[in-house]
């Protein structure tokens, strides 16, 4: 399969971390991005950054910074928007969306949620826990193709990913949670004293 085109969520407006940009705070001597590029680049073509605001504070990272098309923080599927259109001018059928608060996951992300992609081409990543099964709405493989239908069901009012992805039959790609939660994302200041323990085990 043509490897996907890969964008980073970063949209956020980081509250609990009392603003500012998640992806550029240290963890383990690296920006929490540095973490997540050095996990998507070998699995993706080329990258972009979605993230709203001056796009110069990323300059450093030499990539494609994306912002929302629609206005007033409308949640990460306006990220994914921002992606397939942007994936759409590069000619690519689909793109992969990771967050840039997550740095530990999957190596083979890519290639599972390939192989788990439902009829449309979309698809989901999860985990489970005991019975239940946790999406992680921010990690998918997403069809350019269904770029319009997106853009129509968030200018109605849509925010929630998984009422979007259902009724488009996305398939999912279910990943261990062991030795961690390699969906685990840091959220406040103590997150990253818990990444900094994970790093050696990631």
């Amino acid at each position: 399969m043509n490897a996907p085109l890969g964008v980073i969520l970063a949209g956020g407006q980081a509250t609990r971390m009392g603003g500012g940009d998640k992806g550029l705070r240290v963890v383990a001597g690296k920006r929490l991005l540095d973490h997540v590029l050095d996990r998507l680049a070998p699995q993706v073509g080329q990258i972009a950054l979605n993230a709203n605001g001056a796009p110069a504070r990323f300059d450093a990272f030499g990539l494609p910074v994306l912002a929302d098309s629609l206005p007033d923080w409308p949640g990460p599927l306006a990220g994914v928007l921002a992606g397939l259109d942007w994936a759409a001018g590069q000619g690519a059928a689909s793109i992969v969306t990771v967050a840039a608060d997550t740095p530990f996951f999957p190596r083979d992300l890519v290639a599972r949620l390939q192989v788990a992609a439902g009829p449309t081409g979309l698809a989901l990543a999860a985990t489970r826990e005991g019975d239940k099964l946790w999406r992680h709405p921010t990690f998918g493989l997403w069809p350019v193709a269904l770029r319009e239908d997106l853009r129509a069901a968030l200018t109605g009012g849509l925010r929630k990913v998984v009422l979007w992805t259902d009724q488009h039959g996305a398939g999912t790609a279910e990943f261990d949670t062991v030795p961690f939660d390699p969906f685990f994302n840091i959220n406040t200041p103590q997150d990253i004293e818990i990444a900094e323990t994970l790093v050696r085990q990631a």
